[in-house]
């Protein structure tokens, strides 16, 4: 039973649009519970969140974006309105460091992720098949190499579409999804890394950073588009560090940055408080 509606939109700045989307709510018979707007001066941008309650709605759920369209075309609004009560089914990749998987799966448990659904681990390891069993979430081992990644993706995908999937989670997924696959899940696949300045990829980051003498190290989450570690970014965090660091020191303050901002991040996008314009993210806190 669904018991908000959230619209999330954007368009061009203008006068009259929150006293338009407020009135339409209102002459409904809606009760508003959240509203939240931003406008970008540098882009003459407006966006806005709004939530309110579906009881004494006048327009029943399945009605409401055909109501809703002739305003949005009124003042050209990119919008989408979403409606809450069931859950989001999700899954979750991860390779063989399973730190935020834990974390994950600990805050679903704790009811910290109400608008979740855990449907499905995905791995291309094993190293995660006994925390699923315990759990009790259904897992999916898929090896990937060089001359079978496409295979292991239409496997990916056909589990995935099963379970009727609309959110998928790299929890350190060690691999880099093909645009293909991206394809099926625009602004639905939500990443996280550890972030330096300067940056160091691939292997071991961390004892590069050490021998570097970095001051600072952090996580980064953002929503993956074909471009590697490029789409837009919903949270990062950052805690400074020193010489009396040593590397375990790093990877242990790392993997609880990455921890608590993948947390934020699948959050906010279950709580649909993220829009994305321009390949950046408005957050309505």
């Amino acid at each position: 039973m669904h018991s908000h509606a959230v619209l999330l939109m954007s368009c061009p700045d203008q006068k009259g649009i929150t006293a338009a989307v407020t009135d339409f709510v209102f002459k409904r018979g809606g009760n508003i519970v959240d509203a939240a707007q931003h406008a970008d001066e540098e882009a003459g941008a407006f966006f806005m969140r709004i939530e309110w309650e579906l009881s004494g709605f006048a327009i029943s759920p399945q009605d409401i974006a055909g109501e809703f369209r002739p305003l949005a075309e009124r003042f050209g609004m990119s919008w989408e309105i979403y409606l809450t009560g069931a859950p989001v089914k999700t899954a979750v990749f991860v390779s063989r460091q399973l730190h935020c998987l834990h974390d994950l799966l600990f805050r679903y448990k704790a009811g910290q992720l109400p608008h979740a659904r855990i449907s499905l681990i995905v791995s291309n390891h094993h190293d995660a098949e006994p925390l699923a069993r315990q759990w009790g979430i259904d897992f999916l081992h898929t090896p990937v190499f060089p001359d079978t990644k496409p295979q292991a993706e239409a496997a990916q995908l056909a589990a995935l579409h099963e379970k009727g999937v609309e959110l998928v989670v790299l929890a350190r997924y060690h691999q880099i999804l093909t645009e293909e696959f991206i394809r099926h899940y625009p602004q639905r696949i939500i990443n996280i890394h550890h972030s330096f300045l300067p940056a160091f990829v691939g292997g071991d980051p961390y004892s590069r950073a050490h021998r570097k003498g970095v001051k600072l190290i952090g996580a980064t989450s953002h929503y993956v588009i074909p471009a590697l570690d490029e789409g837009p970014i919903i949270e990062q965090d950052t805690a400074r560090i020193s010489h009396r660091h040593a590397v375990k020191d790093l990877v242990e303050i790392g993997q609880d940055l990455e921890r608590v901002v993948l947390y934020r991040a699948v959050r906010w996008h279950l709580e649909r408080k993220i829009l994305s314009y321009a390949n950046k993210t408005v957050i309505f806190g």
